[in-house]
């Protein structure tokens, strides 16, 4: 079902895409999601549950005042409103709607008409920017192009306060931007975990990778992760070294900058624990479910696959958050990616019909509400406590929201990136030493690079000096962010280099600084401390600085 949902995803996106801020290269998103659109097909198993992720959290309470009771409520009244759903809840969410206005002490009345929209399809039915739903649920890739385009409208301090304490930190994340809330989290069931045989794997063990190995290479089996083919769980890596690869978009969805670290000292620890596994007898690239009808001991996948692996390995299969690997004394937990739905509040010109918005979307992902749509349809809660009540019942989701707590949520991706992402691998796999390994993320790094330098205008600008092992022959490429203003992208620089800023490659137009500003011919910049940073150049304002990007 995630390769369905994965194309589907990809075809939506693919239109409108074309790279911006004066890049002609063809491009698009995806979220090469592991979800079937309409939520995974499982049935519930109750055998060996984990123990519930955290304590439940309480609800804030609010007494009422009586003498506040004889005063009309300025909710009060009644809503025309439509609602974007998928098929597989639209039912449920009209249901849940009523109950809101059966309940609510405000007074409201909403008259929904629910509309049945896939959560993917939901881009397609933007037109200049706006959407004819006043509530809609959308996959969280989604979100960054919909705050691009004043689609949502952010919560208020009260509203956050409420999401941060009730719902698990990665959906948080995958509903904000900027450290503003834009969208209430509703699920949190797209990412992958480890299903392991426990007639091979003591349980003891699934929490180190290098005991993984010597248990699946001692008893002959495989150890199946899609590390080579799958840009999507080769970031579990570098993700564990504390790695980015973020994307930035426009308002037309054009890729307009990047900001990723995977070439540095972290990812060369990322891709020598990869290579423990990469060069294990037992290594087997595939997250299906029924490669443990073909040896394998160990298989990283998704809930879309815990029937099929239930019914391959009954009471001997267990299920566990990824493990963590070594390195030079140092251990260093496997990430993921992570995605869900999340619930957004379109813009309102009515202050008072915006604020009853947010009070029904505030009710339908609430913790009961995402319970009802786990019984319904199995998709899994954001909200901490049904996730521990649904880990009670589902070992598949136990596993998943413990391996959550590592896990990046995923955004908007170029569609060019999967294929620089399986080059990495495969020259990550062929390395015979560091050297190699060196350069498989050099290579990785001039294949990002060239989705963008490529198709810069003459005028592009660039930093180059005795950074990142160069030696004032390297331009590093920048990004027209905004009308005048450039950006490099994450740079992982040491005390007391020097760079400058100059135009088409060429030492005719350069810049340093002058008296604290950005000044033709001017002095060499000088790194103050180390760290990674982003270089800024501010040709309106003359402004050159670092801006740290760890």
């Amino acid at each position: 079902m995630k390769k369905i949902a994965a194309i589907l995803l990809i075809a939506v996106l693919t239109l409108g895409m074309l790279a911006g801020c004066h890049l002609k290269t063809l491009g698009s998103t995806s979220s090469h999601s592991g979800q079937d659109p309409d939520g995974p097909a499982l049935s519930e198993q109750t055998a060996n549950a984990e123990e519930p992720l955290a304590e439940p959290v309480s609800p804030a309470v609010t007494t009422p005042n009586p003498d506040e009771a004889l005063v009309a409520d300025p909710l009060a009244g009644t809503y025309e409103i439509t609602v974007w759903a998928s098929e597989s809840y639209a039912e449920l969410t009209s249901e849940q709607i009523s109950r809101f206005n059966e309940t609510n002490e405000n007074g409201i009345t909403f008259s929904a008409n629910v509309v049945p929209v896939p959560e993917y399809d939901v881009v397609q039915q933007m037109t200049d920017g706006t959407l004819a739903a006043d509530l809609y649920f959308f996959y969280s890739d989604f979100l960054s192009l919909f705050v691009q385009n004043d689609a949502l409208s952010p919560l208020d301090a009260e509203a956050e306060r409420r999401v941060k304490a009730d719902n698990a930190a990665c959906t948080v994340t995958a509903a904000s931007e900027n450290n503003r809330l834009y969208a209430y989290p509703v699920t949190d069931d797209n990412g992958f975990f480890l299903y392991y045989d426990k007639t091979v794997i003591p349980e003891e063990d699934v929490d180190s990778l290098e005991k993984l190995i010597e248990d699946c290479e001692a008893a002959n089996r495989f150890f199946s992760f899609e590390t080579v083919t799958s840009g999507w769980y080769l970031m579990s890596w570098f993700f564990a070294t504390g790695c980015v690869s973020d994307w930035q978009i426009d308002s037309m969805n054009n890729f307009i900058s990047l900001t990723d670290t995977v070439n540095s000292p972290e990812g060369m620890i990322a891709v020598k624990g990869m290579k423990k596994l990469l060069d294990s007898k037992c290594f087997m690239d595939s997250s299906q479910g029924d490669e443990f009808l073909h040896g394998a001991a160990v298989v990283v996948s998704g809930v879309w696959d815990f029937d099929s692996i239930h019914n391959l390995l009954g009471e001997n299969m267990g299920v566990a958050d990824l493990p963590s690997f070594e390195a030079d004394g140092k251990y260093y937990h496997l990430g993921s990616f992570s995605s869900g739905l999340l619930l957004g509040v379109k813009p309102q010109a009515d202050s008072v019909r915006s604020e009853a918005l947010h009070k029904l979307a505030q009710y339908l992902t609430d913790e009961a509400c995402q319970l009802d749509r786990y019984d319904s349809t199995l998709r899994g809660p954001s909200n901490r406590n049904a996730q521990a009540e649904v880990a009670r019942k589902h070992p598949g989701y136990a596993a998943l929201f413990l391996q959550n707590r590592f896990a990046v949520p995923q955004r908007a991706i170029h569609v060019a990136w999967w294929g620089i992402a399986n080059t990495l691998s495969s020259d990550i796999m062929a390395a015979k030493n560091d050297r190699d390994l060196q350069k498989a993320l050099d290579t990785y790094y001039e294949n990002i690079c060239a989705l963008f330098s490529e198709s810069q205008e003459a005028s592009a600008w660039s930093v180059i000096g005795d950074i990142c092992g160069t030696m004032w022959d390297t331009d590093f490429p920048m990004f027209e962010t905004e009308p005048g203003v450039f950006r490099s992208e994450a740079l992982k620089l040491h005390a007391g280099e020097e760079f400058k800023v100059r135009q088409n490659q060429s030492w005719d137009v350069n810049y340093g600084l002058s008296a604290g500003k950005a000044a033709l011919n001017g002095e060499n910049l000088v790194v103050p401390a180390g760290g990674t940073y982003c270089v800024v150049f501010d040709s309106n304002l003359m402004t050159l600085k670092l801006e740290r990007a760890d």
